[in-house]
């Protein structure tokens, strides 16, 4: 069927429906003579009468009924499924997939999320934990989380999270048989909880900073995690001291499970970004992702 032929049916039941030329055109919003020409046309091609016309009144012929009979079942069928459309365009839904750390996950990305998805029970999000780095567009992610000072230039990045910092701990059985570090360097004779670097493979060195002066140490001990957590726990249970964001310890530290040192050296790195490719389309699901997250 030709696009003209399955226009002028639409128009035909409009006139079928309203049993009036001048009611069909004031619906159509166009002119009485287009509405008739445009009826005449499509009878011409299909060699059928469609409708009786008289001065007072028009009324579909047999065949008239007949392809409204046909016709008008269909044309409910188009309108339901561009309504279920319409509201998909209204009521977002889809999937959102992001590649983030262990700590972005827990400290900004998930409590600021949980509302939002109660709020849209149709969206999705799946949240990749990764401390490396991803290709986002390869991996077919919508986006990712990182620090700020890791960003590629070529990304949209959006800021979602305060500055923070790692801090030194120990628990106090082990600072009980060990006397705590007073410089960084003093880390070198100490058992220290070593972080495997997913995008590098090699052991984080500690980085530090007082008074303008920088300083990396790189730290020996028993255990070697590749997640903050893990960190925390062996530390907590006095296995050496750790160095890890400061709000995962925050707990511990108020109830004395672990102690800080090396407070006075521990410096603040740029806070979390979402970042995404600059020239994708975001969907409206992604959009009110990135809105939560950036919330204050």
């Amino acid at each position: 069927m030709k696009r003209e032929d399955l226009n002028d049916m639409l128009w035909f039941l409009v006139v079928a429906e309203e049993r009036s030329f001048t009611k069909a055109a004031a619906k159509l919003g166009t002119s009485q003579s287009t509405i008739s020409h445009t009826i005449k046309k499509l009878e011409a091609r299909m060699g059928l009468r469609l409708l009786t016309r008289t001065t007072r009144s028009v009324s579909p012929t047999e065949a008239g009924e007949r392809l409204i009979r046909s016709l008008a079942p269909r044309i409910e069928e188009l309108e339901s499924e561009i309504d279920q459309l319409m509201e998909i365009r209204d009521k977002p839904s889809g999937t959102v997939r992001i590649t983030l750390s262990d700590h972005a996950l827990a400290s900004v990305v998930w409590p600021k999320l949980r509302p939002l998805l109660s709020r849209y029970p149709d969206i999705k999000v799946e949240l990749n934990s990764d401390n490396g780095f991803r290709n986002i567009v390869e991996e077919k992610f919508d986006a990712g989380v990182r620090l700020g000072e890791s960003l590629d230039k070529d990304m949209v990045a959006v800021r979602i999270g305060p500055d923070w910092r790692l801090v030194a701990v120990a628990s106090p059985d082990y600072l009980a048989k060990r006397p705590a570090p007073q410089v960084p360097q003093d880390l070198v004779g100490h058992d220290c909880i070593n972080h495997r670097q997913a995008r590098s493979g090699g052991l984080y060195a500690w980085e530090f900073e007082k008074d303008g002066r920088e300083l990396r140490v790189r730290v020996d001990g028993q255990l070697i995690f590749n997640t903050s957590y893990a960190m925390i726990d062996a530390a907590v249970r006095g296995y050496g001291i750790a160095y890890v964001p400061e709000d995962l310890v925050a707990a511990d530290i108020a109830a004395g499970r672990l102690v800080r040192i090396l407070d006075d050296w521990s410096p603040f790195f740029p806070g979390y970004y979402i970042y995404y490719p600059s020239r994708r389309q975001n969907s409206p699901a992604f959009r009110l992702v990135i809105e939560a997250l950036r919330q204050a």
